[in-house]
C-alpha cells in the first residue's frame, strides 16, 4: 500500500495528537530527488504499516506546515514521536537509512 498524502494542516495537526509515532515525507511535484524517495516511502509504508503511519506531505499545498518546521530543502523526511520532530533526514537517502531511523523509535 503506497504512503498516503496528508490533505491539509488540520489533518496534520490531528496526526500530531493522535499518533505516538509517524513519518512524513515532505515532497513537491517539481522536485526531482523527491521522485527517488517516493517509492522508498511506499516500501516503508508496506514494511512498517502495521506499526506506524508513513505519509507524504505536498509542501506546495501545505506551506504553513513547511514554515512551522523550517523545511527549506526537500526531500525531507521527518520522524515524529509524541507530537515532536525526533529526527529529520534531508536529501535522498538509501532505504536502509529510513528503515534504521524508524526502527530506532519503534523499540
Amino acid at each position: 500500500m503506497p504512503a498516503a498524502y496528508i490533505e491539509n494542516e488540520t489533518e496534520f495537526d490531528a496526526l500530531l495528537s493522535a499518533e505516538s509515532l509517524f513519518v512524513v515525507d515532505c515532497t513537491a511535484a517539481w522536485c526531482g530527488p523527491c521522485k527517488l524517495v517516493a517509492p522508498l516511502m511506499d516500501q516503508l509504508a508496506d514494511e512498517y504499516g502495521d506499526r506506524v503511519k508513513v505519509l507524504k506531505l505536498d509542501l506546495d499545498a501545505n506551506q504553513a506546515v513547511a514554515k512551522r518546521y523550517g523545511i527549506r530543502s526537500i526531500p525531507a523526511v521527518m520522524f515524529f514521536q509524541q507530537g515532536d520532530v525526533a529526527e529529520t533526514l534531508v536529501g535522498a537517502k538509501k532505504y536502509d537509512e529510513y528503515s534504521e531511523t524508524l526502527s530506532k523509535y519503534l523499540s
